[in-house]
């Protein structure tokens, strides 16, 4: 997916704001989710995997009878848009990729405490630092490489590297992905922003022919040998085996050193608006998906909604064919530290590459 930054996105939304206050009511009203909506129906703002969202929400109007309308954007569009339509917004509840959407609207105060009950279920620091939303699943930034244009032994060891000229022509960037922000953010926290930007501006420079707008199309081309290698959240590589076959698969993965700045585990989270009109069928969304029920469906093996993501709730592993969630050795940075992405989106405007 396509992704654009905040700040952009807030511009557009901002000259858009009139109209979509006005028209928001009457949306809902049509599609019959809106705040004057039935109580056993919610609606979701959904910046995930459309197939993950699609599973789960299946499963829960099953579990529960209550039905769920999902609009599917890009999380920071979404987390935009709920900003704008504030007190106005037919949404529910929102789901994200990652966590830097769902703290900007934390600190714009937007977001409803999540049932204590609902938090348990998850390992606190995969949660809001505040409470106010709760850690779903979890991906990690890996290499993905292709051996006929690069030897494993040739890869970058540390994320910095990848700022090295030897790399030029070579790297494959996706710098609008909202999964790069984390990224930028844990590089900045360790080195410093002036550091951070010089390291940006090669980076850029390095992967100036072969700069995309998402990571499918990333992990794609370097799969068919048009780009040596790239960073991504591993997910993306193994979704690609599942829709093309493992034959068609000319690709590997890797992983930067141990707690190194862009070795980062990536959280999904999910949280309830505080202008909802349907709090307790929004927070009974909420404890599905961190539920084993839920988890199960995120971490199983095999059908078309498979994530290949790592649950972290209840207790559950995923089933999939990826390294065990516990055997990852990550950067320590923290979801606090994370924060809501506003100094990564800056540095990146600045290094030209948004």
């Amino acid at each position: 997916m396509i992704k654009q930054n905040f700040a952009c996105g807030l511009r557009v939304c901002g000259l858009l704001a009139c109209g979509l206050l006005a028209g928001c009511g009457a949306a809902g009203a049509a599609a019959g989710t809106g705040t004057g909506g039935q109580a056993g129906s919610i609606t979701l703002y959904s910046g995930q995997h459309e197939q993950t969202t699609d599973g789960l929400v299946a499963a829960f109007e099953q579990q529960t009878g209550i039905k769920v309308s999902v609009r599917n954007d890009d999380e920071d569009t979404l987390a935009n848009l709920i900003a704008v339509q504030g007190s106005h917004s037919p949404a529910d509840v929102f789901f994200t990729e990652n966590s830097p959407p769902l703290e900007f609207l934390q600190e714009k105060g937007l977001l409803s405490q999540v049932t204590p009950g609902t938090l348990a279920h998850t390992p606190a620091k995969y949660d809001s630092p505040a409470g106010d939303w709760v850690g779903v699943s979890a991906r990690v930034s890996v290499i993905v490489y292709n051996p006929s244009l690069i030897a494993r032994n040739q890869l970058p060891a540390s994320v910095m590297q990848l700022a090295d000229p030897k790399y030029s022509g070579k790297l494959g960037i996706a710098p609008s992905e909202t999964d790069f922000q984390p990224i930028v953010t844990s590089v900045t926290r360790t080195y410093g922003r002036a550091a951070a930007l010089s390291w940006l501006e090669k980076v850029k420079s390095n992967g100036a022919s072969h700069t995309f707008p998402d990571n499918e199309t990333l992990v794609s081309d370097v799969n068919r040998g048009q780009v040596a290698f790239g960073v991504i959240n591993e997910y993306y590589w193994y979704r690609l085996r599942a829709e093309i076959g493992a034959s068609a698969m000319h690709s590997q993965i890797t992983y930067f050193a141990a707690h190194d700045p862009g070795y980062v585990i990536d959280v999904s989270g999910a949280a309830v608006l505080k202008n909802s009109q349907h709090q307790a069928a929004a927070q009974k969304f909420l404890a599905f998906l961190v539920s084993r029920k839920g988890e199960e469906i995120i971490g199983r093996a095999g059908g078309d909604e498979q994530s290949y993501e790592y649950p972290i709730g209840s207790g559950v592993t995923t089933s999939a064919p990826e390294t065990p969630f516990s055997q990852l050795q990550p950067s320590p940075i923290t979801i606090a530290q994370l924060g809501d992405g506003a100094a990564a989106i800056d540095l990146l405007r600045q290094a030209g590459l948004l």
